[in-house]
């Protein structure tokens, strides 16, 4: 595969550095990884899990039931505090993505040194790193992705029927984990059309693959199967399960603003601040000749391509995490642009000055906040109690982080006997958390689209004047998009209490 191959690392050499990536990376995001509670969709995940909900209420696409699966498993370890082994599970899996990456260039450059530089790379980058640090799917996307591709390289190495089979089974593995897999799969297709036209597989074989890859996907396909039994219909069960609840329009979208290219731009930056992305070009103008498999290089290429296609033009709130696939591809062709840079220039020193420019992210990690804020980079309609939005957003690690729980911790000790709190789905985690976790404040109602506490009742302009009149309410935020828009008609006054806001007729 490699023309190198035959030199450089020994398959004992490989596995001994696939173990040490893998422990190093695991020491990394253990030590970085959250405490406890978190906000906004890391909370919500502790909630589901706490709720051993694989499900969720925001449409098929957003189950994510492989991710779910894994995590209620865990929970059940005796080690911490419920929240940081949620937090602690998708640390460890991140740190098994950087391992594949690592694998995936020792098998393929057969150097120790090309490799470690790409996985570095991803290792180190913002937005991978940040969702290593708490409980998020994305990351378990990434570690079946980069497994997927050490199996295609196996099967590209020895065409060996036996690694089409693992392929279609983790991929299959991987849809049940996110629909990030359907990209991937795409490219997978088309491989096997051109084997089936070479008679290098048979029908009866892509059978047996089809077989397997839905046996991966079982999981989610039973969402998708309950859904229709329970008499949804098909069409609107396979809307939800391709685009979720209200996401259709931004899955699709084709049109770009120069906003979005600016942010869009700024976070592939902030991601790889290091002459080392440079490499990457080298990487695409060597991928081919590195590979005596054309048809692998085209699929590494191919795949940067798209998911690069995908993240730009998507236009969710949080799109710079959709970038997180194009940051795994882009560190592949970091570790294949670095093996030939120093094929060329067999220079130790240069090797080592590549590893070292793999640490500049941290010192720019550390200055990111302050210098953001200074710019004004991020313009927020509300501030967050016991949050920077800055720091919370630009610096990945989380370690110490109690900023969610201090927030409603302050709010349970401020609030009234039988209160109301209408939060936002960013806020309403963490009060969720210390009431159904830490058994605190039972005698609260907290309201809000992502849960409520059970026998709280659903509020809307009709009702608000009943309970004002019984019990005393809140919000977080009196902010369009974070407060419910029917206390948002003239008809009631917000008072600052601590943290959070009551509610008053005027």
């Amino acid at each position: 595969m490699s023309k190198t191959a035959g030199r450089g690392m020994s398959p004992e050499g490989i596995r001994a550095g696939y173990i040490a990536v893998l422990a190093v990376a695991s020491v990394l995001y253990v030590a970085s990884c959250a405490p406890g509670v978190l906000w906004q969709d890391s909370g919500l995940i502790q909630y589901r899990v706490w709720h051993n909900d694989i499900e969720g209420n925001l449409g098929l696409a957003l189950a994510h039931p492989l991710f779910y699966i894994i995590a209620i498993a865990t929970k059940y370890i005796p080690l911490g505090e419920f929240g940081y082994r949620v937090n602690l599970t998708n640390a460890l899996i991140s740190a098994f993505a950087v391992a594949n990456l690592f694998l995936l260039l020792a098998l393929w450059l057969r150097s120790a040194l090309p490799a470690l530089v790409g996985a570095l790379s991803l290792a180190l980058s913002h937005t991978f790193w940040q969702h290593a640090a708490m409980p998020e799917v994305y990351n378990l996307s990434m570690a079946l992705l980069l497994l997927e591709l050490v199996i295609l390289f196996q099967y590209a190495k020895t065409e060996q029927l036996r690694w089409l089979y693992g392929l279609a089974f983790v991929n299959g593995l991987a849809t049940a984990n996110h629909m990030f897999a359907s990209i991937p799969l795409a490219c997978y297709f088309v491989l096997l059309v051109m084997l089936l036209f070479r008679k290098l597989v048979t029908g009866r074989q892509i059978v047996i693959m089809a077989v397997l890859w839905i046996l991966g996907a079982g999981p989610y396909e039973w969402l998708i199967i309950k859904h229709i039994v329970a008499g949804e219909g098909f069409r609107q069960t396979i809307s939800s399960a391709v685009f979720g609840v209200s996401y259709k329009q931004n899955v699709l979208n084709v049109s770009l603003s120069g906003r979005i290219i600016k942010e869009n731009l700024m976070w592939i930056a902030l991601n790889f601040p290091t002459p080392n992305a440079l490499l990457a070009f080298v990487g695409i103008s060597a991928i081919r000749s590195s590979c005596r498999k054309r048809w692998f290089a085209n699929i590494i290429l191919a795949l940067s391509a798209l998911f690069l296609l995908f993240a730009f033009r998507y236009t969710v709130v949080d799109r710079y995490v959709f970038f997180i696939p194009f940051y795994c591809m882009l560190s592949i062709l970091i570790g294949v642009g670095a093996a030939r840079f120093l094929s060329r220039r067999r220079n130790k020193v240069i090797g080592r000055a590549m590893i070292v420019l793999c640490l500049l992210t941290i010192p720019a990690y550390i200055a990111a906040p302050a210098v953001a804020e200074r710019l004004k980079v991020m313009t927020r309609p509300r501030t967050i109690p016991h949050r920077n939005d800055y720091t919370y957003f630009l610096r990945p690690w989380k370690t110490g982080d109690g900023g969610a729980e201090q927030f409603a911790v302050e709010v349970f000790n401020l609030v009234e006997l039988n209160a109301v709190i209408l939060a936002d789905p960013t806020t309403s985690p963490p009060l969720l958390y210390l009431q159904e976790v830490k058994a605190d404040r039972p005698d609260v109602w907290i309201i809000s689209v992502i849960g409520s506490t059970a026998g709280a009742p659903r509020l809307d302009g009709q009702t608000i004047d009943k309970l004002l009149a019984e019990r005393a309410v809140y919000v977080v935020s009196p902010v369009k998009g974070y407060c419910p828009a029917f206390l948002l008609d003239g008809r009631f006054t917000f008072e600052q209490a601590g943290p959070v806001w009551r509610v008053t007729p005027k």
